[in-house]
């Protein structure tokens, strides 16, 4: 999407009656370069959100499907990095850590609880140990390498409004509901 502003992206918006995920994702790359947003920039969003609550603008999904492997990627990579920092005095960073390990292992897709259900099972059995060595593989490379020099991907914009918005996006998205795991 080429560079348009906040008002232009609501405009937009309100004319079709939608707002895509490449239009979100433009509005929350303005909020996370600008040092600080105009009044109009402010209203523009404010208008947006009270668009998607009266549903005057429907927000189109990001995802109507899930990679099981970023959850059981995650679930590997947590247990493992907690029991690290608590025997050490070393801090790790879970994100790199499950990104590193997911470029790495196989997307396992659903659309429905039912087919995630499937896919965790099937994972489980069959590529469990390949999850661990993966999540290890990172860790060890997380462990030699310090995060001192990179810039960590929208660490904290402070940028309330825009929080706002993407919290009421993600209620507006169809639930996909994840049962707790074991």
């Amino acid at each position: 999407m080429s560079s348009m502003s906040i008002g232009k992206i609501v405009e937009q918006a309100l004319q079709d009656g939608y707002l895509t995920p490449a239009m979100e994702a433009e509005v929350g790359r303005i909020c996370d370069h600008a040092s600080e947003l105009s009044i109009e920039e402010y209203m523009a969003l404010d208008r947006l959100m009270g668009a998607l609550l009266t549903g005057e603008v429907v927000a189109v999904p990001r995802k109507q499907f899930i990679n099981v492997m970023e959850d059981l990627v995650l679930t590997e990579a947590v247990a493992r990095v907690a029991e690290i920092e608590a025997t050490s005095e070393r801090s790790l960073d879970v994100g790199d850590i499950a990104a590193y390990a997911l470029n790495r292992l196989p997307p396992l897709y659903a659309t429905t609880e039912e087919g995630a259900s499937w896919q965790r099972a099937r994972a489980k059995a069959e590529l469990q140990e390949l999850i661990n060595q993966q999540v290890g593989e990172a860790i060890a490379r997380n462990l030699d390498r310090p995060n001192d020099d990179k810039t960590i991907l929208a660490k904290n914009t402070g940028n309330e409004v825009l929080r706002q918005v993407s919290t009421l996006l993600q209620a507006y998205a169809p639930n996909f509901e994840q049962k707790a795991q074991p």
